[in-house]
């Protein structure tokens, strides 16, 4: 029975969504699964022809696709952030795409028999990780800080700077076949990088200056942005054949280090295009697959594989690592771990039909050789590297921390005294002044909505596995609380009372985030904002057999607020009700309590009075 188009479209979009789903269910990069949808819908089931549904427009629109993705990839490359994150990570950088790009193009070639160029396209590819693939990963492993740290920046770099090397080498490849001598080749692709460099450095500046100084309103900034990006895609191509690619990834590094441009709301609006056109996009590409192209390549493809998971990536790592702090297990956990990404897929199937226009019939191993690349690398280590991490004991001993929703002054206060006693602290909050505050008091800090795509590919949480939450954002207090519910489990979420008990069951919020309410027995986020500025402090109070529970209540006559406990093993649990609260005298407590305790002031006052009384006397 004939399928139409509306409901082929439709189902794309179903089947997309469905595989987002379900790779947030079970915490393991969405990639993976897409592709699954994609050979399941087309080669296995015969139900998706991707050829038939979109006849010319297919690479056109894969193309324009392409483009957005290496923009909002560029987007991210930061070169502060470069110097910022180790040694480690900035040796990783050259070394580890030479390496990797010089054993992937070696082993295509001499193994698989694939031309010298698009084996040296495939080694260029293969350089790719990217942060869609990794970020899933860390969280399911949880391994130490500093190894979570060197995996997540080297994915965030090495997505724009890998993109950018695969696509000189395909303007190399291209211009060198429309030249009919090495003089007239090296001039096309000359010409190619000229326009590349100039224009996307043109555009970038451009839109900056356009964002930077407000002259389109806010909310044409992330249409706006994304509508002249394309438009200068196309204008590139025209200038100098498929030189776009090359323009909007130097568009996208540029506006990245300008100072004071809004990228960051831009890769945000990048969630809505992730879910309905870049997860699309893979299912339409996986469902171009053919099993004969890949059982063409023979067991010379397990032979690539294994040697650039086992030889390139090991070698890239112990070489980088010369002259770090990293032990032998450290870098043979870093070793294993180097999933391929949205990137790798998604320029591979551009590259090879654009390469299989112009006469390179070897083009066509291409896709099946990075796709398999993906799926052995994303699956595999996947599913062992949380048992290697814990083999090597290099996994993070438990997720104790907390992150903290919210930067105003009462939730500094807290990340603050946490801080103290050395618990992973992470604060996040959408107020800038709030942000630059705590950046300020050298806390942790994400700028940004926690639930968005942004924050699941920057914002580290390791060590982390609570959330507080200390904001005054209702909407944004209740997304959180679903989100991390799911995330943490329902006894990591804590959030203060909004004060909503009392209304109709109609306009309560839903039993599940009400039975996260009531942290720290029960006040609101407005209580504690007044009681912080009549200048409530947090202090730490360790109880001891000279210095009881009783003592402290007796100390402050009921008017501290007891916010954390530890106990005599050095476990915190936040405070939910100081009246079922029974410390030991082992515990340590975190309580905001008055400037001075009633009994003090008392004291302090009676002893003015005394002196005044003297003073009189005495004249």
């Amino acid at each position: 029975m004939a399928v139409s188009t509306v409901l082929l479209l439709a189902s794309i979009g179903v089947l997309s969504l469905f595989c987002q789903w379900l790779a947030w269910r079970v915490r393991m990069p969405a990639i993976l699964f897409l592709l699954a949808g994609g050979i399941a819908s087309g080669p296995v089931l015969g139900y998706l022809n991707p050829e038939d549904v979109f006849g010319d427009l297919l690479f056109p629109m894969v193309s324009l696709a392409v483009a957005i993705i290496l923009f909002e990839g560029s987007l991210t490359l930061r070169f502060a952030e470069i110097r910022g994150h180790g040694k480690m990570v900035r040796n990783l950088l050259p070394i580890g795409s030479i390496v990797t790009g010089t054993i992937g193009t070696l082993a295509a070639h001499y193994i698989l028999g694939i031309s010298w160029e698009i084996a040296l396209l495939f080694g260029a590819i293969s350089v790719v990780t990217g942060p869609t693939v990794i970020a899933p990963l860390l969280r399911s492993v949880r391994p130490s800080s500093k190894l979570a740290n060197i995996l997540q920046w080297e994915g965030i770099i090495i997505d724009p700077i890998g993109a950018l090397l695969a696509v000189l080498v395909f303007e190399g490849i291209v211009s060198w076949g429309q030249g009919n001598v090495f003089g007239h080749s090296l001039y096309i692709f000359a010409k190619t990088i000229a326009v590349g460099t100039f224009l996307g450095a043109a555009a970038g500046y451009m839109n900056g200056q356009v964002l930077r100084k407000h002259w389109m309103p806010q909310y044409l900034h992330n249409a706006g942005t994304l509508t002249f990006m394309l438009g200068v895609y196309a204008l590139s191509n025209e200038l100098a054949h498929e030189s776009g690619l090359l323009t909007v990834t130097i568009m996208g590094i540029w506006m990245a280090n300008m100072k004071q441009v809004p990228v960051d709301s831009i890769l945000e609006f990048k969630e809505s295009l992730s879910v309905l056109l870049i997860s699309a996009l893979f299912i339409i590409l996986a469902a171009r697959i053919e099993f004969s192209a890949i059982a063409d390549l023979g067991w010379g493809l397990a032979w690539v594989l294994a040697i650039l998971m086992l030889v390139a990536r090991p070698l890239s790592i112990f070489l980088s690592a010369v002259g770090t702090s990293l032990n032998w297990r450290e870098k043979l956990f870093l070793s294993w771990i180097a999933p391929r990404g949205i990137v790798a897929a998604a320029v591979s199937a551009l590259f090879a039909f654009q390469l299989q226009k112009v006469g390179y019939d070897g083009a066509g191993a291409l896709v099946p050789l990075v796709f398999m690349l993906i799926i052995a690398t994303v699956t595999i280590q996947s599913l062992t590297a949380r048992p290697l991490a814990n083999l090597l004991n290099v996994m993070e001993p438990s997720e104790f921390g907390f992150l903290i929703l919210g930067a105003n002054p009462v939730a500094r206060m807290i990340g603050l005294a946490l801080k103290k006693h050395e618990v992973p602290v992470v604060l996040a909050d959408t107020n800038w002044e709030n942000v630059r505050q705590a950046r300020m008091e050298n806390l942790q800090v994400y700028f940004g909505n926690p639930v968005s795509e942004h924050a699941s590919n920057q914002l580290d949480l390791t060590g982390v596995g609570n959330l507080l939450v200390i904001s005054p954002y209702k909407h944004m207090n209740s997304l959180a609380t679903y989100h991390f519910l799911d995330w943490f489990g329902d006894n990591s979420v804590y959030s203060l009372a909004e004060g909503d008990q009392d209304q109709k069951a109609r306009h309560q919020t839903a039993e599940k985030i009400q039975q996260t309410r009531g942290l720290f027995n029960g006040v609101s986020y407005a209580k504690l904002a007044s009681l912080v500025s009549q200048g409530y402090s947090v202090k730490t109070t360790e109880l001891s057999d000279e210095f009881s529970y009783q003592n402290f209540l007796d100390k402050y006559q009921s008017q501290a607020l007891v916010l954390f406990m530890f106990d005599g093993k050095g476990r915190i649990t936040p405070v939910k009700s100081m009246d079922k609260l029974k410390p030991d005298e082992d515990s340590t407590l975190i309580s905001l309590v008055p400037a001075r305790a009633p009994k003090e002031r008392k004291e302090r006052k009676d002893r003015d009075n005394a002196e005044g009384n003297g003073t009189n006397g005495a004249k």
